[in-house]
């Protein structure tokens, strides 16, 4: 069906941003030079290299670990709760104050709309700051003892999907808990983590509080085996959670660790139909299917199957791919050429397997990383579409006849980290939601985050919980 009108672009200014040619790493509240080989980060969208990176080598993570314990020791575990709370409230207000710059900067190195990025990441930035430093004063009364003390050096590695989303879960409850922090971020997402950086200069944070340090695979490696760390926080594949957790295994650190999921959205006959549709959109498509908590598999009962299909084939040709700073974009760019690959190949496996692939009609961009909103019909449990992580806009679709079937196939996984429920029976969403081996189930809505909510996963989805009164445990004695 044609649309009635055309969408007139609207792109959001460049100019609010400032990049920098080239960056060094965070240590000590002072941007330094890296040791290691320097590396370059671009727009996903346009190839564009935005700015040079710093890599930080063995010797420059070990000066940042040195720098937190030194602050650890000297000066943030002896500040009294409610002074570490005017920190974290004055970072929280610096980001609202700064919410266009990140929201921009965001786009433009991740890839993902703008109207996401301002809408949803930033936003809820803030809040985690915001709640978090709410309970920095009153952690005798979060359960988790009567005289909880914080564990000192935390090391933690973000993924490129949320990278400034993942920095405030990480950082907000750590130094709320009276902890500081060495963190990493994802090798092509590093700019809004340095901004932060900025802001921590401008809250007069204490020197040494909070580090950055950029950098590969090799950086991270180095990060979490320091001695001198006595807390690893990780989210990102199950494959680099499980050599973290050999890594790991037989010293004194606490770990967390939230990895890749194969979330079920399950429709029952009685859903809301076009609620559902608005909510599986949601599930696969936000942020391009870079989500471990996406709802890449769809669960749909036999007897509207076909009819919830046409309505979404429908609402999924109305979905407006193309330049991520364009406030009417739905879906922006595949983060790296990288990712691309692996989404191409394991599409190409579906058709293989003779999955029958439905992709939207639309002409992608010649430059940058870009695949169409695409889902897969006549999936069925054995296919590796329905099995493996794809972590990009492909949806599988399967479908059931009882509720007993559906949790089967629901199941069905190695991971365990989210699922959604659509049916109007309060009794049918409890007991789905109390059988699901998930650490969130959504029902009748899916990807909605709060800072006041846990979240977390169980088998190969790690363990561990962030957000919440729960989030604060990872960070306690």
């Amino acid at each position: 069906m044609p649309s009635p009108f055309e969408y007139a672009p609207a792109p959001e200014s460049r100019a609010v941003v400032d990049i920098k040619p080239s960056y060094g790493l965070f240590i000590n509240g002072e941007f330094v030079d890296g040791h290691g080989a320097s590396f370059k980060t671009i727009s996903p969208a346009t190839e564009e290299v935005l700015a040079e990176i710093a890599e930080a080598d063995e010797a420059d993570v070990d000066a940042a670990v040195r720098a937190a314990r030194t602050a650890y020791d000297k000066v943030w575990s002896r500040l009294p709760g409610r002074e570490r709370a005017k920190y974290l409230y004055r970072i929280a207000r610096i980001i609202q104050e700064r919410s266009r710059e990140l929201a921009v900067l965001e786009s433009l190195d991740n890839g993902k709309p703008i109207k996401e990025s301002r809408d949803v990441d930033v936003p809820i930035v803030a809040a985690h700051f915001f709640y978090y430093a709410g309970w920095a004063d009153k952690l005798e009364y979060a359960g988790h003892g009567a005289d909880p003390r914080a564990l000192g050096v935390a090391a933690q590695v973000i993924p490129w999907n949320f990278p400034l989303l993942m920095l405030a879960w990480k950082i907000a409850p750590a130094l709320a808990c009276g902890n500081t922090v060495v963190l990493k971020p994802a090798e092509t997402t590093p700019l809004t983590a340095l901004l932060f950086a900025e802001i921590c200069q401008q809250a007069d944070l204490p020197p040494g509080v909070v580090n950055i340090v950029t950098g590969a695979g090799g950086t991270g490696q180095a990060l979490v085996g320091h001695p001198g760390v006595d807390k690893v926080a990780f989210t990102g594949s199950t494959a680099v959670g499980k050599a973290i957790a050999r890594s790991v295994a037989g010293t004194s650190k606490r770990v967390t660790l939230e990895l890749g999921g194969k979330a079920a959205n399950i429709v029952f006959d009685d859903a809301p139909i076009d609620q559902a549709v608005e909510g599986i959109v949601d599930g696969i498509f936000f942020n391009q299917g870079h989500v471990c908590c996406a709802g890449s598999r769809l669960l749909v009962q036999e007897s509207i199957a076909e009819d919830l299909l046409e309505r979404l084939k429908a609402r999924m040709s109305t979905l407006r791919m193309g330049d991520p700073l364009d406030k009417n974009t739905d879906i922006g760019a595949i983060n790296s050429g990288e990712q691309l690959k692996r989404i191409r190949e394991l599409s190409e496996v579906g058709d293989a397997e003779g999955a029958e692939r439905w992709e939207v009609a639309c002409e992608l961009p010649t430059k940058g990383f870009w695949f169409p909103p695409t889902l897969f019909t006549g999936v069925s449990q054995a296919h590796r579409i329905a099995r493996e992580e794809i972590f990009g806009p492909v949806l599988s679709v399967l479908t059931f006849r009882t509720p007993a079937e559906a949790l089967e196939k629901a199941n069905n996984t190695p991971y365990g980290l989210s699922a959604g429920v659509w049916t109007e029976k309060g009794s049918l969403i409890l007991k789905m939601a109390s059988s699901l081996r998930a650490g969130v189930v959504w029902a009748n809505t899916f990807n909605k985050f709060d800072p006041t909510s846990p979240f977390g996963g169980y088998k190969e989805s790690g363990y561990g919980r962030e957000g919440g009164r729960h989030g604060l445990e990872a960070y306690l004695k």
